[in-house]
């Protein structure tokens, strides 16, 4: 009676320190699954927008390059209209020296003309004191010196080598003049070809300085986004570590929490196992078997191997997370080893845990259910309809565990029982 009673409030003492021990109990700010898919959508929400605006940088780069190709055209272009203006200015620069040159030889020619016309002049005054008075009057009256000449009645009276040497000289006069003429004609049209080329080039000039400034404005722009992509980057490995922070606290909070119903579980056991004893009467001093309800009525679930490494009840942690309640025993086998279905039901649960791992609940009915879990590989699902012997499973070691091997329970109307009292190697 007194062993017992030790045992009872041994276990209400595992309770009492498993909620005084508890930061689910005594902190409201404790991170939740709400939160963590609260930040999973922040960090998608940040990752959207780091996209967005990659892909804004990225089309700001396109037009970067666009714009520094047009530039360096027009930076080709207008360096052809200079080497055309400077072309076009030393053409006219020619054109007016020959100009200059010309104006020298008309100059010439006008004053040779004129010092055979004075020695026309001089021969018709001769003829006039030799007394030809008509002629004189004839050369008075002219009003130019073309009216003489046509004046056909007296050409005779010009002697031929006078006329051939006028004619001569007013034709190269005249010849002169028409090579200057059109000399300056071509340089007019020289300057303005150049006119033209500068008005090109200060359009050129006036959209090229549009260009660079539109360049200046898009590296700005580049620089603005990569710095909001860095920031949303630096967010998201923050929202991540977060993320990560509140599962590991949502991940202990449940230990803590299994840890606590196990305490309470073992508790109410021993409560139990201190009424039953009490029942039994004071006369009952020898040692105590329990019924089963059937022992070894299920198959081994493991046929590689009949080791079992932890026994049901309790036990020191093997590892954290793992409780120190052993609801079921634990078989050692190497990974990939077959699991069977210890009897003929329907699998009601074939998925993950994270403290389970690969875990399969088979129900074979009249309240009784086995649980298979840490496996490596599922072969069956939900809903199945399984045999007895048949393979469900593959050993494995996920979730809380410290090696390959299965954990094998056995439930009876939702209680976990000793499955030694149903199974045996």
């Amino acid at each position: 009676m007194k062993k017992q009673g030790l045992k009872v409030r041994a276990a209400l003492f595992l309770v009492m320190a498993a909620l005084a021990s508890s930061p689910v109990l005594t902190s409201v700010a404790a991170a939740t699954k709400k939160d963590v898919s609260s930040a999973k959508d922040k960090k998608s929400t940040l990752k959207q927008e780091k996209k967005k605006t990659e892909e804004a940088i990225k089309s700001l780069q396109g037009l970067k390059s666009n714009t520094e190709s047009y530039v360096k055209e027009l930076d080709t272009k207008m360096n052809d209209l200079q080497s055309q203006v400077t072309k076009l200015e030393n053409n006219i620069s020619s054109k007016q020296k020959s100009i200059d040159e010309t104006a020298v030889k008309l100059e010439e020619a006008q004053k040779t003309e004129e010092k055979q016309y004075a020695s026309m002049k001089m021969r018709i005054k001769y003829m006039y004191e030799k007394g030809d008075s008509s002629y004189l009057n004839l050369l008075l009256e002219a009003r130019s010196l073309s009216e003489l000449l046509n004046r056909a009645e007296y050409v005779s009276k010009i002697s031929e080598y006078d006329r051939k040497m006028l004619d001569q000289y007013v034709a190269t006069k005249e010849s002169i003049a028409d090579s200057k003429k059109k000399l300056e004609t071509e340089k007019a049209e020289l300057q303005d070809m150049k006119t033209q080329t500068e008005a090109k080039q200060d359009s050129v000039q006036l959209l090229l300085n549009e260009k660079n400034k539109e360049l200046q404005n898009v590296n700005a722009q580049i620089g603005e986004k990569s710095a909001q992509a860095k920031a949303y980057e630096d967010d998201i490995k923050a929202q991540e570590a977060k993320i990560a922070q509140m599962e590991a606290e949502i991940k202990k909070k449940e230990a803590e929490e299994a840890a606590k119903k196990a305490a309470e579980e073992a508790a109410r056991k021993a409560a139990a196992a201190g009424k039953t004893n009490n029942s039994t009467g004071k006369g009952n001093t020898g040692s105590t078997t329990t019924t089963s309800t059937g022992s070894s009525s299920l198959r081994w679930p493991c046929p590689a191997s009949g080791r079992i490494t932890s026994g049901y009840g309790n036990r020191k942690s093997p590892t954290a997370g793992a409780s120190s309640n052993h609801k079921g025993i634990d078989i050692s086998a190497s990974t990939g080893s077959s699991i069977v279905a210890a009897d003929g039901g329907t699998v009601s649960i074939a998925t993950y845990s994270y403290s389970a791992g690969n875990y399969v609940v088979i129900n074979h009915g009249n309240g009784l259910s086995t649980v298979y879990m840490h496996c490596s590989q599922l072969l069956v699902s939900a809903g199945d309809t399984v045999k007895a012997g048949q393979t469900i499973a593959k050993v494995g070691s996920t979730g809380y565990s410290t090696g390959s091997h299965l954990h094998f329970a056995v439930r009876k109307n939702g209680s976990y029982v000793n499955p030694s009292s149903y199974v045996s190697p």
